[in-house]
């Protein structure tokens, strides 16, 4: 019989050029296909990852020459008066952050101006304060409990539970938002409130401490009129030490110019915060907080301030008491007022 071959087999068997099937041509075709896309996938990734290195590199580059050339820039990074935290609050309700033996007013340093004041009344007048005016608060003034001037640094949460916590422990507690000797009007006029045989100390946090607080007792020990006590959380020596010690300054502080670009600049921009100057001229105890693992003002530049403090004349006859908080409590730079401590430190 002749060989005959079926037409379905020849379909099913049939090969292309070169002896190679059509299915396999197919799948040599979809994997240079995918092959291709991949290498152009991974070469958009590495275009992309170049760019965005490229900006990063010349913001890090044009950062100290902005800061260099515009001061105005610079005294808004040290302040950070423009960072509102926490954000969603209204200042004027602090009742909304649990004090409801708070009351929130205004006071006039100048013309024109108008600064927010909160206070706080010892615990034990909770009660009492429900629904009062501020005619009220005022009048408690006359109270036979010590006042706590509270000079506060950048933002934070933390304030509330201090003021809590000195209110619980039976102290006034009045804090303010400020400029400069803004802090010197609202000292005198609590003064004007106050009995004479009422303590009033002064306590300062962070950039509360190195903008006003020792600047603002300075000028009280000079005048013949110092507080019963000045209180630094968190304290540092001079803004140039903290600027070359703080977190946001790693990326640079290395780098050849770092002094010129920066320091230099807030120095020249009239930014000082020289606690260490101030200190020697200081005439009232002194209490300095610190926290060994605070990672914005460094342990150091607070037991620096503290050794100043202790070898200063005019301090001579003055408590001058460090208490260090060990890393292990974890109290950072905002978290002190947690220490079950703190009643017998303030004694």
């Amino acid at each position: 019989w002749p060989c005959t071959v079926c037409p379905m087999a020849v379909a099913q068997t049939g090969s292309g050029p070169g002896g190679r099937s059509p299915s396999g041509w197919w799948f040599v075709k979809r994997s240079l296909d995918v092959d291709s896309r991949f290498v152009l996938l991974r070469l958009s990734l590495v275009m992309k990852l170049k760019r965005i290195l490229m900006v990063l590199l010349i913001v890090y580059v044009s950062i100290p020459f902005i800061i260099k050339l515009c001061p105005s820039i610079q005294a808004k990074l040290v302040f950070l008066n423009f960072v509102r935290m926490p954000y969603f609050i209204d200042l004027q309700k602090p009742a909304d952050q649990g004090l409801n033996h708070t009351h929130n007013f205004y006071l006039q340093p100048e013309t024109g101006l108008s600064i927010g004041v909160w206070h706080t009344v010892p615990a034990r007048m909770w009660k009492e304060a429900q629904g009062k005016a501020g005619d009220w608060y005022e009048s408690t003034f006359g109270s036979a409990h010590p006042v706590i001037l509270y000079l506060h640094g950048n933002g934070g949460d933390h304030r509330v539970q201090l003021y809590k916590v000195l209110s619980s422990l039976g102290y006034h507690v009045v804090t303010f938002d400020y400029r400069g000797w803004d802090a010197l009007f609202v000292y005198d006029w609590l003064k004007r409130r106050l009995n004479e045989e009422l303590p009033l100390y002064i306590w300062g946090h962070s950039l509360g401490r190195g903008r006003v607080a020792t600047n603002l007792v300075r000028r009280l020990s000079d005048r013949g009129s110092p507080p019963d006590a000045l209180i630094l959380e968190s304290p540092f020596t001079n803004i140039r030490e903290e600027a070359r010690s703080h977190p946001f300054s790693m990326v640079y502080r290395y780098l050849p110019g770092f002094d010129w670009f920066f320091l230099d600049a807030i120095t020249a921009n009239n930014i000082r915060f020289a606690s260490d100057e101030n200190v020697n001229h200081i005439s009232c105890p002194v209490l300095i907080l610190h926290a060994e693992d605070d990672g914005v003002v460094p342990f150091h530049l607070g037991k620096k301030l503290y050794n100043l403090a202790s070898r200063s004349k005019s301090l001579s006859g003055h408590k001058v008491q460090f208490v260090p908080f060990p890393s292990a409590l974890a109290y950072k730079h905002k978290f002190i007022y947690r220490s079950p401590e703190l009643p017998n430190i303030l004694r």
